[in-house]
């Protein structure tokens, strides 16, 4: 694991190798963040996968979850690595009949990001997005940082903010 500083610097000082649009923008709002940056090869790897390359729980590592509702609105949902988006609390949350998550081949048109590379912050446009309440239980928590292979490290509510999102129950 490598950890950055908004300056765009590793630890050990020398230039981090990429610099996310989603990195861009929590650096326009101030947000402090870290990053791990791991392995991804040419397979895709899901979160808790990731966690375990990075050396954390995977309770504290958030995936990005893209559903669409009866209205054909785009949705988003972060909830934690090892946990399944409750389709029902989704609906209920975003005043909702029914979600059902995108196919992958829709992902990259809609978002602007590739499968194992999608962050909630820096989509194409700005969908309502909902982070799971149980990240509010952590100080840090990791989520992806634009691209396979990185993860940022932020605060919940720095997220939050970020993403223009709300908390709910999600799992």
């Amino acid at each position: 694991m490598r950890k950055g500083r908004p300056g765009g610097h590793s630890s050990d000082g020398n230039t981090m190798a990429q610099k996310t649009n989603a990195l861009r923008i929590m650096e326009s709002l101030g947000i402090a963040y870290d990053v791990a940056v791991y392995e991804t090869g040419d397979e895709h790897i899901d979160a808790v996968t990731v966690a375990h390359q990075i050396g954390v729980d995977a309770g504290i590592v958030f995936k990005t979850l893209v559903a669409r509702n009866e209205r054909n609105g785009i949705l988003v949902f972060c909830i934690p690595a090892p946990a399944e988006l409750d389709l029902k609390k989704a609906a209920r949350v975003s005043s909702s009949k029914k979600v059902e998550l995108i196919s992958v081949k829709e992902l990259l048109p809609l978002t602007g990001y590739v499968r194992g590379g999608c962050s909630p912050v820096g989509m194409k446009k700005a969908y309502p997005t909902w982070i799971d309440e149980m990240a509010s239980a952590h100080e840090r928590i990791y989520v992806n940082a634009g691209c396979r292979g990185m993860q940022a490290i932020i605060s919940p509510e720095d997220l939050r903010r970020a993403c223009d999102a709300r908390f709910a129950d999600l799992t």
